[in-house]
């Protein structure tokens, strides 16, 4: 694999290397002896044949590279390689692409000029208007960037939120109301006899007349509220 990796490199790069003297640095211990083969076999004869116009010029040059290539890759720093890591290697660094490198402005062009269900027109022709037909279109200055009716959608979500808030303000208020009329704060004091309700407390399965709906008169110890109190 190393051997054909060398002949690819070098039929693509003649137009670049020849002539001049380069080097060619591998971490493959047997390049050497592939090259020096004296019966080479059938499909590295063609390799061979390519490659001997550069035995002058070219120098091969032996780096040792990953021996255990599980032990290599353990080893290796954990955290992603960005500045903020102590071990960051900025020559292995992933380049920085722009939002304008990737397709968005095409699919935002799509979008824009897409008939919409609810509205049966683009939303390029309720922003603006006018339908784009280049991504590049939509970065011109001297057309027109806001449609009348733009104005009127952007008041929308105020003229939303302000009747939601009014809505919920008078179901409080008349919560409140229903409340206050049907609900009266008791005069308990610290010492009066109560009587408590057992209705939601028992479970009537026989006749209901012969059971008991009040407790026995109960004296008020402390006060908690105006509605609970320790009897």
């Amino acid at each position: 694999m190393e051997f054909l990796c060398l002949s690819w490199a070098l039929e693509k790069l003649h137009y670049f290397i020849d002539g001049s003297v380069f080097e060619f640095i591998t971490d493959c211990n047997a390049i050497k002896s592939l090259l020096n083969m004296k019966t080479p076999k059938r499909h590295m004869l063609t390799w061979h044949i390519a490659i001997q116009e550069y035995t002058g010029n070219m120098i091969i040059v032996h780096k040792s590279g990953n021996i255990h290539n599980n032990a290599y890759g353990l080893s290796r720093w954990a955290l992603p390689n960005t500045p903020d890591n102590p071990a960051y290697v900025p020559a292995n660094a992933e380049p920085q692409i722009p939002i304008q490198g990737v397709n968005i402005t095409a699919l935002k062009l799509a979008y824009k000029t897409s008939i919409h269900a609810s509205t049966g027109k683009t939303p390029a022709i309720l922003e603006k208007g006018w339908n784009p037909k280049l991504p590049v279109d939509t970065l011109k200055k001297d057309l027109v960037d806001i449609h009348l009716t733009t104005s009127i959608l952007k008041l929308f979500p105020d003229k939303v939120r302000y009747h939601s808030n009014q809505s919920m303000n008078d179901a409080f208020k008349y919560s409140k109301q229903k409340w206050d009329k049907i609900h009266t704060t008791p005069e308990f004091t610290v010492g009066d006899s109560i009587l408590v309700s057992t209705l939601n407390f028992n479970n009537f399965k026989g006749p209901k007349k012969l059971e008991d709906f009040f407790a026995e008169p109960l004296i008020i110890k402390p006060l908690y509220g105006t509605n609970a109190v320790q009897v």
